[in-house]
């Protein structure tokens, strides 16, 4: 038999894959399956492709939008002045006192550019069955996860949904990144 052993993938290349894969798993239920069936199985491994056949990466995700709301959530509610600051010598009075600013300022934002309606509809705390094959992108099952369902158990969080994101253009010569500028007073 004339098989060929894959070529490793480079380390930068792993770990670009990790992180895409990180959060893949973490957001599609559906793939988060398959992922956890294909690690169960171990399959023969698969001979390695020509160069010229080798399927191209997947682009990056553009993190442009994600970006655009933590800089409005900074500029609004201090959000990221507030997470990175260290509370812990802080009086809970005082980290209270913030958190009232930082949440007014985050709410404002957060209505003014996102539209979010709840998963579920019934009350937190109420009684709730899912069918076998419930979209799991949509419900995370948490405590003694038996079977394949349908499963019974007690609403914690109704979850969220974005119904509608309206962001600000980005204008070609913007930087992203930068979050939030340095301030220089004169």
């Amino acid at each position: 038999m004339n098989e060929k052993v894959m070529t490793p993938l480079p380390l930068f290349t792993r770990i670009w894959l990790a992180w895409v894969t990180y959060f893949r798993i973490l957001f599609d239920g559906h793939f988060a399956a398959r992922v956890q069936q294909a690690e169960k199985s171990t399959p023969a491994p698969l001979p390695a492709a020509p160069p010229s056949e080798r399927p191209a990466l997947p682009k990056p995700p553009d993190s442009t939008p994600a970006l655009q709301l933590l800089a409005i959530l900074q500029r609004e509610g201090r959000l990221v002045d507030f997470l990175q600051q260290d509370v812990t010598s802080f009086s809970d009075a005082d980290v209270g006192a913030a958190a009232r600013v930082v949440h007014e300022g985050c709410r404002k934002a957060l209505r003014a550019h996102a539209e979010l309606t709840t998963i579920r509809s019934e009350d937190e705390g109420a009684e709730v069955t899912l069918a076998e094959g419930f979209n799991a992108s949509e419900v995370k099952l948490i405590g003694s996860v038996q079977g394949t369902g349908p499963f019974k158990g007690k609403l914690v969080h109704r979850g969220w949904r974005v119904s509608s994101l309206k962001l600000p253009a980005a204008m070609q010569s913007h930087d992203a990144s930068v979050v939030a500028p340095a301030e220089v007073e004169l």
